[in-house]
């Protein structure tokens, strides 16, 4: 008998991933630091619906060229993680040049990017201390 791991894949029906979320204390504060300084663009900002929206928006912020989006929603369940190491890596041909630019714009890294033998990568907070990677692939 084989295991799942050895048998032939199969086709899914599942074609991508739609959006990461990032939780945030201030959308308004966290919007403009994912627009103005990393130049990410609104799909859909509006008002979400009965008591589980909390007086939320629901955001939806495009990556220029990308499919996946960005949310910028909360759920009250998850308001412990503001803050926190988020399982996001945004992929940049040239995270040096990257790095560069969002310096400029007051961007916040916790240090410089680092080579290593699959690419480079270094880290960066958002305004609520969200820690995310910013990572180039080689080859």
């Amino acid at each position: 008998m084989s295991s799942p791991a050895t048998q032939p894949p199969r086709a899914s029906p599942i074609k991508s991933i739609k959006f990461a979320s990032i939780p945030v204390s201030d959308q308004d504060r966290a919007l403009a630091f994912y627009t103005q300084k990393l130049g990410f663009v609104v799909a859909t900002d509006q008002p979400m619906p009965g008591p589980e929206g909390g007086g939320q928006r629901w955001i939806e912020l495009r990556i220029p060229g990308a499919e996946t989006r960005l949310v910028l929603f909360t759920p009250d369940a998850h308001k412990d993680r503001i803050g926190t190491w988020q399982h996001v890596t945004f992929h940049s041909d040239d995270v040096d040049a990257a790095y560069r630019i969002y310096r400029e714009r007051g961007v916040e890294f916790l240090g410089q990017p680092e080579e290593q033998p699959w690419g480079t990568f270094v880290l960066f907070k958002d305004p609520d201390g969200n820690v995310m990677v910013l990572s180039s692939s080689k080859g």
